[in-house]
């Protein structure tokens, strides 16, 4: 987080504060108590879990320590929801955390109304900047934890036998509509390269991962226009790329033998028809076919660059090409909930806000006006391990693990994606995963040089 500017006023912070708090809730509206409670996979939490441990960290790390007489909700949930401090509290064991039949849900909802009452009383007096700080942090945080109720929802549902629909398509309608269309040939950006400044730079909030601000050499490169649709995810498929050791690292192909990958995670395949899963329900491939291919490994995003005969960009391209393009897309405050096909990404669609989708700045470094899909769709895996930047200081006492103790193992990830909310991204954003996880929206942007 950085500490070099003023936090917001406490009326614009508390109107934010609101927003994220109703959004979560919003978004757990549509599910049972039951789906609530289920955990899928070792990589996930149950619905439950986050809204408990997302004001867990309010109270943890700002009721705590700035509200004066602040009176605990319950002295049991500084340990029962913890994530992953270690300096903070003994935590239970993540894959335990669908055993947690109590609290119930009406518990966990009290709770958070707890923590919301006290911290609009905070907000009401003048805390101090530290507390600003840290507030505007715990709303990032929340809104990462967002994100993941979406991607373990998906899960979930993809692993029950009934594969229930999160929301109808009919639910929320699209901002416009166009008629399916070949997403076009792959055109290529090219960037000079040369001298960059890459990390968070100017106001507004950033995490301890995004600093200092430093300076790197990139060669002169190109950068894919779009994203890599399904169409062409498919040809790769069809033309043995499960089957190539060839074509994959040494960790990689281990992967794919060891799991039986075959297509990315929620494809199926019938009577040799495939279908996507996706939070509005199954969909036809066919009808899919120039979105962004999702729910991909770094793993099978490299082996994909490999056989087309391109690579993945490093994440300082990403950002080189990304910096100062308006953050606007397919992101959840579009009421988006599956990539949009390339087709439907134009310079005259209206976004949620009346401003062009994907419309970005005029680059003069190529023949195109700009690349598209850089925000939203999918989370675009990049070459680049997760390491502290040159100068990297996490922050002082438990936060200090928010990002720190993950750099070890890790690809970064740029860019968002459709479940990501729009506030929560820029493009110093480095989202991090291990190489072999597919269950969350992420998909390939190419480069070459």
């Amino acid at each position: 987080m950085s500490t070099t500017t003023p936090p917001a006023s406490n009326l614009a912070l508390a109107e934010r504060f609101r927003s994220v708090r109703q959004r979560t809730l919003a978004l757990a509206e549509p599910l049972t108590p039951e789906d609530m409670m289920v955990q899928s996979t070792a990589e996930a939490s149950p619905v439950k879990w986050h809204l408990a441990h997302t004001a867990w960290f309010f109270e943890s790390f700002v009721l705590r320590e700035f509200q004066r007489g602040y009176r605990l909700f319950n002295p049991d949930f500084a340990w029962l929801f913890n994530s992953y401090y270690q300096t903070f509290a003994s935590f239970p064991e993540k894959r335990l955390r669908s055993s947690f039949s109590r609290p119930g849900i009406e518990e966990v909802l009290r709770f958070r109304a707890h923590v919301d009452d006290a911290m609009e009383r905070l907000l009401e007096g003048n805390p101090p900047p530290e507390a600003l700080e840290r507030i505007e942090l715990g709303l990032h945080h929340e809104e990462q934890h967002q994100e993941l109720v979406l991607t373990d929802v998906l899960n979930a549902f993809y692993v029950n036998p009934l594969r229930p629909v999160y929301r109808p398509a009919e639910a929320e309608p699209r901002l416009w509509k166009r008629p399916s269309e070949p997403a076009g040939p792959l055109r290529f950006l090219r960037f000079e390269g040369g001298v960059q400044e890459v990390g968070h730079a100017g106001e507004g909030f950033c995490f301890d991962n995004e600093l200092p601000r430093h300076r790197v050499w990139l060669e002169p490169y190109a950068l894919a226009e779009r994203l890599v649709t399904c169409g062409e995810y498919l040809e790769f498929m069809e033309d043995g790329g499960y089957r190539r050791p060839d074509l994959w690292l040494s960790d990689g192909w281990n992967a794919v033998q060891d799991h039986g990958w075959s297509a990315p995670l929620y494809w199926s395949s019938e009577s040799g028809e495939w279908s996507v899963f996706t939070l509005r329900g199954p969909q036809a491939l066919a009808l899919r076919k120039n979105a962004p291919v999702s729910h991909l490994s770094y793993y099978e995003a490299d082996a994909y660059a490999r056989w087309a005969g391109y690579r993945l960009p490093t994440e300082f391209e990403w950002e080189a090409a990304a910096e100062g393009r308006l953050i606007a897309g397919n992101l959840l405050d579009a009421g988006w909930l599956m990539p949009v096909p390339a087709s439907e990404m134009r310079e005259d669609a209206p976004g949620p806000s009346g401003e062009a989708v994907g419309l970005l700045p005029d680059n003069p470094a190529g023949p195109f006006k700009r690349p598209w899909q850089l925000f939203g769709d999918c989370w675009q895996w990049t070459a680049s391990a997760y390491l502290g930047y040159p100068g990297f200081r996490p922050l002082p006492g438990s936060l200090g693990e928010y990002n720190g103790k993950f750099m070890s193992g890790q690809m970064v990830l740029r860019g968002g994606s459709c479940a990501t909310p729009r506030p929560h991204i820029r493009a110093s954003y480095r989202n991090f995963f291990p190489p072999d996880t597919r269950w969350q929206f992420s998909g390939i942007r190419l480069a070459s040089r």
